[in-house]
């Protein structure tokens, strides 16, 4: 059952592109400023999350394999690290897995309001983010020991993006012999339409994002000048 949900649902990866755009310090910061204004105060929104908002919302509107629905329930599934979320604290050098997954929910409409809608977007980012507290986080740990699940390809919704890895990760400290990086990518594996992967730049402050889509999807968002606007060269 679950191999014939694999092929039904994922798209091969010779079917699908795959492009690196790069948000400068001072790209970020203008988009964190605008989805701030638009959000109209409450909890600060982070440059990550106004970075996702203004991805989630350029993939969608450009998507032309879907008939607008404004109804249609939309998702974007974003992992947390909850080392520093638990009390006590987990240590930063504990080996296992220390992450859950969450996604963010809005509907069609909310996600391409064209009035302040990266603002809006990024505060319902903001909210979901703020929910994983110490209680929550244990109690979906304890759920999952009495009911563990993994996450599989062919499970994956249709329309849902999903956000790896983080900016946070010193990518570029590390030395295994071979000098420093240059650059880091995430490779071929595990790949969908509607995959994000984001990393630190080169430069401080800065995050560079692979985006796996459709083809077509792909080169419309390379030509949408609302996202290009944000992206550095």
């Amino acid at each position: 059952m679950v191999v014939e949900n694999l092929e039904q649902k994922v798209v091969p990866p010779q079917h699908l592109k795959e492009r690196v755009f790069h948000f400068s310090r001072e790209k970020l910061a203008a988009l964190k400023a605008q989805a701030n204004a638009e959000a109209g105060g409450g909890s600060q929104i982070s440059s990550l999350q106004s970075l996702i908002s203004h991805i989630w919302r350029a993939v969608f509107r450009n998507r032309s394999n879907y008939n607008p629905d404004p109804d249609r329930d939309l998702k974007f599934l974003l992992f947390f690290g909850f080392r520093s979320r638990l009390q006590p604290r987990v240590l930063e050098d504990y080996f296992g897995n220390a992450i859950v997954s969450q996604s963010v929910v809005l509907k069609e409409g909310e996600l391409l309001v064209a009035e302040k809608g990266l603002g809006r977007v990024a505060a319902a980012i903001n909210r979901v983010v703020a929910e994983q507290t110490d209680e929550k986080l244990k109690e979906a740990m304890e759920s999952w020991i009495g009911n563990p699940k993994f996450l599989k390809m062919g499970e994956l919704e249709e329309g849902m993006m999903l956000l790896g890895s983080s900016p946070r990760y010193d990518v570029y400290g590390n030395d295994f012999g071979w000098g420093k990086p240059v650059a880091v990518r995430s490779g071929a594996g595990n790949k969908f339409d509607g995959k994000v992967t984001v990393y630190p730049g080169v430069e401080a402050g800065s995050m560079d994002v692979e985006i796996c889509l459709l083809p077509e999807t792909a080169e419309r968002l390379g030509r949408d000048l609302e996202f290009m606007a944000a992206v550095g060269v």
